[in-house]
């Protein structure tokens, strides 16, 4: 009787159950032609604070992020389940958005001193949370222009400016 294939199904049954649920989730909240619109976006440098809101709203109706995260596979989804993931961070993070005019939103880096003092008053937010908000995209605007021209990033660099 071998018993290693038996222990090798259901230690990847678990996993693979997680990924599935995980995959499911995704399907049921994107569906094709806007994953195609966003590639596009993403490919050309034109992602909006619009995009990432929609993107953002999506996730969060997908349930709760550190399930999300626990269902990532291997070790990295188990630990990632542990981390304690501030739910109101993406409240704080979507007042900030919505407090900026549309046409801010397409041209953040138009985003200066005052503002940045007006979308803070109207978010419930600090000058610094608004400041933090725009320069990560910024940094990811960057980032997925750099992998679009082959180029890999410098994460440690990237964490660096944080």
């Amino acid at each position: 009787r071998d018993t290693s294939v038996t222990g090798v199904q259901t230690c990847a049954l678990p996993i693979l159950g997680d990924v599935l649920s995980f995959i499911e989730k995704a399907e049921q909240s994107v569906d094709e032609d806007d994953a195609k619109r966003i590639e596009q976006k993403l490919r050309k440098n034109q992602f909006t604070l619009d995009d990432f809101l929609e993107q953002l709203k999506r996730i969060r109706k997908m349930g709760p992020l550190t399930s999300l995260l626990g269902m990532m596979p291997g070790l990295a989804g188990h630990q990632l389940s542990k981390m304690n993931v501030d739910e109101k961070e993406l409240d704080r993070v979507e007042a900030i958005v919505l407090s900026m005019t549309p046409y801010e939103r397409r041209h953040p880096e138009l985003i200066k001193g005052s503002r940045r003092l007006r979308i803070a008053k109207g978010s419930g937010t600090t000058v610094q949370q608004v400041n933090q908000l725009v320069k990560q995209f910024e940094q990811m605007r960057k980032l997925m222009k750099g992998i679009q021209q082959g180029k890999m990033p410098d994460l440690g660099q990237m964490m660096r400016q944080r």
